[in-house]
């Protein structure tokens, strides 16, 4: 191979890995700014909205095999509109059930979440979001609709 084929050849593979770096440092970065806190303990959550003066809300879940579980998830919680929003205003409780064995919660979390579908989803239902007070009463329920996050925060303010 000869010089310039050499030299251009690794200025290709440098670039090709600076991109790929790139890549791999915005996925991170958007993830971080994404990441919401989720309690999976009624208790801490409901220390947490006392101190904060939030109301909790609290989402029963499939999310390993429940497709409107799935959806809210994707359009609702995780988008950036609504992560900023709840930051200062929810205390965010879920109450997951997932089926594949590699998801698995342990027997513990498992108990904790039957108890939370006994005391307030005990039709079952998923997704089943509940919003409550600070004290854990329950202010009003809703589900899984195919709106945005601004239409959908102002249904849980509206409780």
């Amino acid at each position: 191979m000869c010089f310039y084929c050499s030299y251009f050849d690794k200025q290709n593979n440098s670039k090709k890995m600076f991109k790929i770096g790139l890549a791999i440092l915005l996925f991170f970065s958007i993830h971080t700014i994404n990441a919401q806190e989720w309690f999976a303990d009624l208790e801490t959550a409901k220390n947490v909205a006392v101190e904060k003066n939030e109301k909790i809300i609290l989402v029963f879940q499939g999310s390993d095999w429940c497709a409107p579980c799935i959806k809210l998830n994707t359009e609702i919680w995780s988008t950036p509109e609504f992560v900023a929003y709840a930051e200062n205003h929810f205390v965010m409780l879920k109450a997951d059930f997932p089926r594949k064995e590699k998801n698995k919660l342990s027997a513990t979390q498992q108990q904790e979440n039957i108890k939370l579908m006994e005391k307030y989803n005990k039709p079952g239902y998923f997704p089943y979001v509940v919003v409550l007070d600070n004290k854990g009463k329950v202010l009003g329920n809703t589900g899984y609709k195919k709106t945005d996050p601004k239409t959908y925060i102002e249904l849980l303010n509206s409780f």
